[in-house]
């Protein structure tokens, strides 16, 4: 399997570890002088996630992120950003962890993060990588954008390797049924249920069924899934 996604746990260590590289990249490259241009428009719309303790760190995070795609307008600059972003929406006020929902503030990140993985996307060619690809598909769930998760995944199962794409076939699967895309619901669940350990092959195509005939079962199994 590509990864163990099966816990919110594991989701949310993976959000801190892409904050942690970023802020190690930025201090890094700031550090040398690179990136000490500005920006207006739809990159700054959204940049600060309010005041308050944490939330300061938050916002040098997103404005030393945005400084590089300043400088350096790159696919890789612009993925960097998306995953900052991501990662700050869920921390400090952006994300309410007691009732496991993202503020106003912590949707706008999002918003703009969805915004970085396009231009990225554009750069890139339409040829992302599997993390990259990963982190918008985990960005659109977050916004309840199915059809866009959906395609997000599409473009994991392209860049993953031939051994590992059983999570994102059935990701995808999950996501074009909440989407009400049943066609490609069905190829993508076909070939997750094709990849899936025969001792779980029955109950891995009970559970898609079930996303096929239900969104909310469908929603239900990607937010603890994917």
């Amino acid at each position: 399997m590509l990864f163990d996604l099966r816990s919110r746990r594991r989701r949310g260590a993976v959000k801190v570890i892409y904050a942690s590289l970023a802020v190690l990249m930025v201090v890094g490259l700031v550090g040398l002088g690179i990136g000490t241009g500005s920006s207006g428009g739809l990159l700054n719309a959204g940049g600060n996630g309010g005041s308050g303790p944490g939330n300061s760190a938050n916002n040098a995070l997103v404005k030393q992120a945005i400084k590089l795609v300043d400088a350096h307008p790159s696919a890789a600059n612009w993925a960097n950003l998306m995953k900052v972003r991501y990662g700050v929406a869920g921390s400090g006020n952006n994300y309410d962890s007691t009732t496991s929902t993202y503020t106003t503030a912590g949707k706008r990140q999002l918003t703009q993060a969805a915004a970085a993985w396009r231009r990225y996307l554009a750069l890139s060619h339409d040829r992302p990588t599997l993390d990259n690809a990963i982190i918008a598909a985990r960005t659109y769930q977050s916004l309840s954008l199915w059809p866009e998760e959906s395609q997000a995944w599409n473009y994991a199962v392209q860049s993953a390797p031939a051994g590992q794409r059983l999570t994102p076939y059935y990701c995808l699967a999950l996501s074009a049924y909440a989407a009400k895309n049943t066609t490609t619901g069905a190829l993508a669940a076909a070939a997750a249920v094709r990849l899936t350990p025969k001792l779980q092959r029955l109950s891995q195509k009970s559970a898609l069924q079930s996303a096929a005939t239900s969104t909310s079962t469908a929603h239900s199994l990607l937010l603890a899934n994917c």
